[in-house]
């Protein structure tokens, strides 16, 4: 009897229970038995693929269908990231402006900053399994061989301006071998060597036809989808204000052609923060500077009415990746 009370008792409960949230789901519910079910929730919309778009001045046509179906994926997969690729459009207003006017003097395509979109996700500290480091994702070996320096206590790979140079210097080199901005990208994501070779082993003329490990056959196409949807960000649903996207912020540079032997009194005697000092010069690795070469280097030290949102301070025209 007792073992058939517990039971009578467990049941009721779960009756109890079940009564209690069936009530509450209907509470929840719209009374009009007609609302269909899709109406309830947000619409996932499908991009709109256009014919072609454009990237350093060449046209690339999408109406192939794995150029179409390539192009689709890579839009959905940013379209619907929605925080990174939200943060990623609120960095562009701080980093493009860095980047844009030494691209355009190395008489580089303004469209080559998109590669840094895709290698680094414009973080400046970002750091690859490999070891490529930088907005630029450059190998130590690459940085040194395009004028960086990097060490322990020095990595120029994570200096915007600095890195932007040599991946400059770098993307011209490619360039000259290729003549392809689309075989240039590849080349910079996988190596020149493997490219060259699939070109001739493949009889292709573009590395958009050919054959490759997915990573290097998604990347060409996650670059065009970057410039797209940073173009036309409403198209594609990221609505952003100029207030929202991140200020682009003034700063001094100290020129330093000596030992630093603390880099935190160097901020205090400078009025900074050890804070605002690191992330504003990302390449101090260690606490102090060495240079026993007298090498010079611009620290930069930003300018205090410039580092608040509220700040009514004027600050010079960048670009808008919104327009």
């Amino acid at each position: 009897m007792m073992y058939i009370s517990r039971i009578v008792s467990i049941s009721f409960i779960i009756i109890t229970l079940s009564s209690f949230s069936v009530s509450a789901v209907n509470r929840a519910m719209p009374n009009d038995s007609s609302v269909n079910v899709v109406d309830r929730i947000s619409n996932v919309i499908s991009p709109q693929i256009p014919d072609y778009v454009l990237f350093c001045g060449d046209t690339i046509r999408l109406k192939r269908y794995d150029m179409y179906e390539r192009f689709d994926r890579e839009m959905m997969a940013m379209m619907f990231m929605h925080s990174s690729t939200l943060q990623m459009l609120k960095k562009a207003n701080r980093y493009f402006p860095m980047m844009a006017p030494i691209l355009a003097q190395m008489g580089l395509p303004d469209d080559l900053k998109y590669l840094s979109v895709i290698e680094s996700s414009l973080n400046v500290r970002a750091v690859s399994p490999a070891k490529a480091a930088g907005l630029w994702q450059l190998m130590p070996a690459t940085g040194r061989m395009y004028g960086l320096e990097v060490n322990d206590t020095i990595d120029e790979r994570y200096h915007v301006e600095l890195s932007t140079v040599a991946a400059g210097k770098m993307l011209k080199d490619l360039y000259a071998r290729f003549k392809n901005w689309s075989s240039v990208s590849a080349a910079y994501n996988i190596g020149p060597g493997r490219i060259s070779t699939e070109l001739k082993n493949q009889s292709a003329e573009s590395s958009l036809d050919l054959w490759l490990v997915e990573e290097t056959s998604r990347y060409v196409f996650r670059i065009l989808a970057a410039k797209e949807l940073f173009e036309h960000p409403r198209k594609y649903g990221f609505v952003v204000n100029q207030k929202q996207l991140y200020k682009s912020i003034r700063s001094n540079d100290v020129i330093v052609n000596g030992p630093i032997d603390d880099l935190y009194q160097f901020a205090t005697d400078n009025g900074t923060t050890y804070f605002l000092l690191k992330d504003f010069n990302a390449w101090l690795r260690g606490k102090s500077i060495p240079n026993s070469m007298g090498k010079i280097y611009k620290i930069k030290v930003p300018f205090k009415e410039d580092i608040y949102y509220n700040s009514d301070a004027v600050t010079s025209k960048k670009i808008n990746p919104m327009e």
